[in-house]
């Protein structure tokens, strides 16, 4: 397994390492926005939520509110924690729709059981593994922030954490902590091949042992490399495809090629896909 050897999570904890100067990127920086849609967009691909139904979801280290944003433009309701206050003073400029909270996910997650259909985390859960003070224990925080997410989701909910692991033993850490809180699941890695698009996203089940949805590969559409763009304005956070006209053919191919993602069973594309139909007498 190879991996970037400077690491955020080396520098510190996160509520020093995420300052002002670092939270203004996730504002200002639109190839990281980009980055961080996309991940957010694949997340919520893995959770394999029902067609057309709202839901609430837990985003674990929501941090300026990117990912939340993507919820909220699929229709879902979300509730954000992160341990940066900086992160979250930019979340709330920003005028994000989720419910905000301050905390320390390896703490625990100080909601009711049952609360939340589901959970997405972006870039957070390897900051666990780390030990920033002598009564930090990896394994005990872990377990600690696992069991408690067990319990707030609802039964047979998924959690989809994509996650940047250092090596396979701290990825292994993560998910024998994972299976001792009660969940089964297993890793979906996406362009295994490649050294840039390389994404791990860890799928765990609250109740009984489903399938893995299928990873993608080189054969998909890659994203682009391309050179960070700073500006003074805000980015639009939106990707491109928020153009697309509800109910177009554009919209409907988009609309299964996801449900393929998932491993969902989808009648083949035909020329007539997407058409209006007259209404009938």
């Amino acid at each position: 397994m190879a991996f970037c050897s400077k690491r955020p999570e080396h520098g510190g904890p996160p509520e020093l390492f995420y300052d002002k100067n670092e939270a203004r990127k996730y504002v200002r920086n639109s190839r990281m926005i980009d980055v961080q849609t996309k991940m957010a967009g694949r997340a919520l691909e893995l959770l394999y939520l029902p067609e057309g139904q709202p839901c609430y979801l837990l985003d674990i280290g929501c941090g300026s509110g990117l990912s939340g944003d993507y919820l909220s433009d699929e229709g879902h309701y979300w509730v954000g924690l992160d341990i940066s206050p900086a992160m979250l003073d930019a979340a709330l400029d920003r005028d994000t729709e989720g419910d905000l909270l301050l905390g320390d996910m390896g703490q625990g997650i100080p909601f009711k059981p049952g609360s939340f259909d589901g959970c997405i985390s972006i870039s957070a859960i390897q900051w666990l593994c780390n030990a920033n003070k002598k009564s930090d224990i990896p394994a005990k925080r872990l377990y600690c922030f696992f069991s408690s997410l067990y319990s707030v989701l609802v039964h047979g909910a998924r959690a989809v954490l994509q996650l940047y692991p250092e090596n396979s033993e701290q990825l292994e850490l993560i998910t024998t902590q994972a299976t001792k809180a009660g969940f089964t699941g297993g890793v979906v890695v996406d362009f295994p091949n490649s050294a840039k698009a390389k994404k791990f996203y860890l799928c765990l089940f609250s109740g009984p042992s489903t399938f893995l949805p299928k990873a993608l590969n080189e054969n998909n559409d890659e994203e682009e490399a391309r050179e960070s763009e700073f500006t003074s304005e805000r980015v639009p956070y939106r990707m491109a495809r928020r153009g697309i006209v509800r109910k177009s053919r554009e919209w409907v191919l988009e609309k299964k090629a996801r449900r393929r993602r998932q491993g969902k069973e989808v009648r083949p594309d035909t020329p007539y896909t997407g058409r209006k139909r007259k209404p009938r007498f």
